[in-house]
């Protein structure tokens, strides 16, 4: 991999107050799937940022790694009539950044920001750093003062692949056939996360 130049987005957190520094990743860190491997986090702490069209103008939503963003919401939220994620052209001319590495600033000018108010369930978020090879920490609190953003409901938990269910017949008692004690336990207890 070439070196990165972060300098200048390194400069614009600074003037910020940006505690966090910015990191290079060693792969490419374009979905948050990626971000959270190499990080060793949960996805959900990972901040995509992600740029729509809101009827017709630049808006960029932060939301969870764990979240797919509902446009219809996010439509209402902002008062728009439609809202669509906006193409790679319109992405770099907005940003000045690709798609797969857009920060949540350094932008040529002001972009209004939503917020996900499910990334206040981590102490530290991750965010890109206007390359697909940086991140850099932060929280969801610094998040909404550096973008002027507002803080939302943006999305709904994005569906995890379904496992293959016990057979009910394992609940009912003791001994339970290998592996299937933990999966029954499991499915008894699983509660709703917080936010969805």
């Amino acid at each position: 991999m070439a070196a990165v130049d972060f300098s200048r987005f390194a400069s614009v957190l600074r003037d910020l107050g940006v505690a966090g520094s910015v990191q290079v990743l060693p792969e490419s860190a374009s979905t948050a799937a990626a971000a959270a491997s190499q990080l060793g986090c949960e996805v959900g702490a990972i901040a995509n940022s992600l740029v729509f069209a809101a009827d017709g103008e630049p808006l960029l939503v932060m939301t969870s790694g764990a979240h797919r963003v509902d446009t219809s919401r996010v439509a209402s939220l902002v008062g728009a009539a439609a809202v669509s994620r906006a193409d790679a052209g319109s992405v770099r001319a907005w940003t000045g950044q690709v798609i797969g590495g857009v920060g949540p600033v350094g932008h040529p000018a002001p972009i209004r920001t939503l917020v996900d108010v499910w990334l206040a369930k981590y102490d530290v978020v991750w965010a890109a750093a206007g390359h697909p090879h940086t991140v850099f920490p932060t929280s969801f609190d610094e998040l909404v003062r550096i973008t002027r953003g507002t803080s939302a409901e943006v999305g709904d938990l994005r569906r995890l692949p379904r496992t293959r269910a016990a057979p009910r017949s394992c609940a009912r008692r003791p001994p339970w056939p290998p592996g299937c004690k933990a999966a029954c336990l499991a499915r008894r207890t699983r509660a709703r996360p917080r936010g969805s």
